[in-house]
């Protein structure tokens, strides 16, 4: 749908520019964006490689076991139905440590691993479990203390202050997470009384 959408939005605009006649303009403007784009690229490979590898020598060493079990009473609160020292939990702490650091590249890789994890805990294949959903929000709302990503963008571009962005940010994410969390543990409770109703 989203393909679909930018495919009409780019036709869109390459046919009012030819019945406006400014294809020159437009064609100028697709040559600079591209350039810009190869540009970026280039800019947030060592950002990307860095931290990346950052985190698979954390996960491959055990570091990111060790947190795991230090998050565990956290994750176990979140995720209740996730068994004592499950692979899920450890991808979990990762997704987690990456959100936090602002590192979206690196939070991708373990989120998708934590939710085929999460899978492997419900027998039936055609249906997410309450975990999983619970999971998704969280990684959605995903508080940031240091957003590199942006601070690096922000960098790029010319920023004479790139870092200022942290204090927003960490004010914005921790609202959003906090959001995530309520609407998790709301969704808990009204599932228990649901249950409990259907007892009686």
């Amino acid at each position: 749908m989203l393909n679909i959408l930018w495919v009409v939005m780019m036709a869109g605009g390459i046919m009012f520019a030819a019945f406006h006649g400014t294809m020159g303009e437009v064609t100028e403007t697709f040559i600079n964006s591209s350039t810009e784009a190869v540009n970026l690229c280039i800019f947030m490979l060592g950002v990307i490689g860095l931290w990346n590898g950052m985190m698979e020598i954390a996960v491959k060493s055990g570091l990111m076991q060790r947190a795991a079990s230090m998050m565990y009473p956290f994750i176990h609160w979140l995720f209740p139905d996730i068994p004592k020292g499950h692979k899920a939990n450890e991808y979990i702490a990762a997704n987690m440590a990456a959100n936090i650091l602002g590192l979206g590249w690196a939070a991708t890789p373990a989120g998708l691993k934590a939710m085929k994890e999460l899978k492997s805990l419900e027998k039936r294949a055609d249906r997410a479990t309450d975990m999983m959903c619970a999971f998704l929000v969280l990684n959605i709302s995903s508080l940031q203390l240091i957003p590199i990503n942006m601070i690096a963008y922000r960098s790029q571009y010319g920023s004479a202050e790139p870092a200022s962005v942290v204090f927003p940010s960490i004010c914005a994410t921790a609202l959003s997470t906090l959001a995530g969390i309520l609407f998790i543990k709301g969704m808990e409770l009204i599932k228990y009384y649901e249950r409990k109703w259907r007892k009686r």
